[in-house]
């Protein structure tokens, strides 16, 4: 077990990843001509996350298992990964690894926003999935485990606040404000990335660290 200082980190680390508050104006977008249904929408969207969330951190050691994937190869691509969302971040642009223009499309004609793509891949996509498994990894037994399942429901609960409460936040915060927030979410993001990579390469090159 860590201590609550790392899995406080690990909270905010998760809230970066997710972003449940950028989030926000793709979820009014989606939801535009489904305006009577935003309450269940939140509701699913914020279950969806901490299911997907949950069986990352349950199963996402067996499937690296079953896929023969080193843990400190998957420490290296996933921090690639996450490196490639915080520059993203910080620069304010939309995440591509996390939903693609033709995504958007579909999901503003559906009704099943709230699942795909709003919770996958918008929220709990590769970057977050990643994340979760490396997280997982970083101390054994049980107790850790539960810890950081109540932390991926905690996000859960804090997606289901943002959308549920979307149309005002969207009044209150400024482009502005949402893009410095972003950016602050994505420096946050780049520390973690390259701690990843460096922990990976350290032990896949023991070179590297003499």
């Amino acid at each position: 077990m860590l201590t609550w200082n790392e899995y406080l980190r690990m909270l905010m680390g998760l809230f970066a990843i997710v972003g449940p508050v950028g989030a926000v104006p793709l979820f009014l977008n989606f939801t535009e001509n489904l305006q009577s249904q935003r309450p269940r929408i939140a509701r699913t969207s914020g279950f969806a996350v901490g299911c997907i969330l949950t069986l990352a951190v349950v199963g996402g050691t067996q499937i690296l298992y079953t896929f023969s994937i080193s843990l400190d190869g998957f420490r290296v691509a996933g921090g690639l990964l996450l490196m490639t969302v915080a520059f993203e971040m910080l620069e304010a642009r939309p995440v591509r690894t996390r939903h693609t223009p033709e995504e958007e499309q579909e999901a503003i004609d559906s009704s099943s926003v709230g699942v795909v793509p709003l919770a996958l891949p918008l929220l709990s996509g590769p970057g977050a999935i990643s994340t979760v498994i490396l997280f997982s990894q970083q101390a054994g037994g049980a107790t850790h485990k539960l810890i950081l399942i109540l932390l991926c429901w905690l996000m859960a609960t804090m997606v289901w606040i943002c959308f549920h409460l979307a149309p005002e936040i969207a009044k209150r915060l400024s482009r502005t404000t949402m893009n410095i927030s972003a950016r602050v979410m994505g420096l946050i993001l780049a520390s973690m990335a390259v701690d990843f990579i460096v922990g990976g390469l350290k032990n896949l090159l023991p070179g590297l660290g003499s």
